[in-house]
């Protein structure tokens, strides 16, 4: 599995997002305590926005916060956020692939690969990870 820069910044920012204090987080904060780009985290923050994972306030006093909580989010609300589905093949679904002669059992398993990493990505909740920090 390839984790693009963009998931990566994504987790990074809403696990930070998340552990921090209840109230609203700047995009500065975010972005220094994790070592971003500002305005790429300003971008992916649009989009987790459109999810509806993240709420934002504008203003002096604005920010973001998670929409939801975070034992409600899972890693792989992020990712699908940012960048689509889990696990495609040439852009495909797994199940549209076809491979003839050897090659045909394939298709069997991306679909085995793409259901253990959703196993894991779906199970795995922000809160985990919060947790997983603290220890």
């Amino acid at each position: 599995m390839r984790v693009s820069a963009k998931v990566d910044y994504a987790l990074r920012a809403i696990v930070e997002l998340a552990a921090a204090p209840p109230g609203l987080v700047k995009a500065e904060r975010l972005a220094t305590a994790q070592e971003i780009p500002l305005k790429f985290l300003e971008n992916i923050l649009l989009e987790l926005r459109r999810a509806e994972i993240v709420a934002s306030q504008r203003g002096a006093e604005g920010g973001y916060r998670l929409a939801k909580s975070a034992e409600d989010v899972s890693v792989a609300d992020v990712i699908r956020a940012v960048e689509g589905p889990i696990a495609t093949v040439r852009g495909a679904r797994p199940e549209d692939v076809e491979y003839t002669g050897a090659a045909a059992p394939l298709r069997d398993v991306w679909i085995d690969l793409r259901t253990s990493m959703r196993g894991v990505l779906e199970e795995t909740s922000l809160a985990d990870l919060v947790e997983r920090s603290r220890v």
